[in-house]
């Protein structure tokens, strides 16, 4: 096994645990937190039926970014589901046999790669062209960006300009889950690629790019609107009534 395969096996490793490690915390911490105040934004649903289907309509459709800015909405809907549609088709790296609704997805995948990057490219010209987001934008957020447009360009050229081996790269990686290890194929444009992934991995949980798990614990959203029938009152401080 040469020297990069084993490098690469590392990396992929670490980045591994610390995005599983990283997120898994951060989810702990978010569910300790507690939430002295009733604060649902309205109008919000008064049963917990209605917060759950509100919640699918935020992570589905947006729904809150939607009615406050159709651009931002339009832009971070395309990239989301353009990476939604590219998460989907990589999972034919891990699995063997592949599933039958991966195999459908497979021609989709390509154009999602390019509607990843067509929603990034749309939500850097906002932090460039308006002055408000300008001037609240930090190097992290330019970063984050640029390395998600980097990860999409550099998959968009291995599908379109320079192919790779990728019953080689579904080797590596199905070596990696079974300990079965497999040579990477010593592509640079691969490798860079690669480089990119499990940067952002090890990026992932000490990011903005927490909004993923950090919806479903936002008390404007999770909560029923029932002030007036029953008393809000935080776990924590149940005690101090006694």
């Amino acid at each position: 096994m040469s020297t990069l395969t084993v490098l690469y096996a590392i990396l992929f490793y670490i980045a591994a645990a610390v995005l599983v490690a990283g997120l898994v915390r951060k989810v702990v911490q978010y569910a300790r937190t507690p939430a002295p105040l009733k604060i649902p934004t309205t109008p919000a649903p008064t049963t917990k039926t209605g917060v759950g289907l509100r919640l699918v309509r935020e992570v589905v459709f947006f729904e809150s970014l939607f009615k406050g800015n159709k651009w931002i909405w339009i832009f971070g809907w395309i990239f989301h589901f353009g990476l939604l549609l590219v998460t989907l088709r990589h999972l034919r790296y891990f699995i063997e046999p592949v599933w039958l609704p991966i195999q459908l997805v497979q021609p989709f995948g390509i154009y999602g790669g390019i509607a990843m990057v067509v929603g990034l490219v749309g939500l850097w010209a906002r932090r460039v062209l308006v002055d408000r987001v300008h001037y609240i934008t930090g190097p992290s957020d330019r970063l984050l960006l640029a390395l998600l447009i980097l990860i999409g360009l550099s998959g968009l050229a291995m599908t379109y300009l320079f192919h790779v081996d990728v019953v080689s790269v579904k080797l590596f990686f199905r070596g990696l889950v079974t300990f079965d290890f497999s040579p990477l194929p010593a592509d640079p444009l691969l490798l860079l690629h690669l480089l990119l992934v499990a940067t952002l991995m090890i990026v992932f949980p000490f990011s903005k790019l927490l909004h993923l798990p950090g919806l479903f614990f936002s008390p404007t959203r999770n909560q029923v609107d029932n002030p007036r029938e029953q008393r809000h009152l935080a776990a924590w401080a149940k005690g101090l009534e006694q």
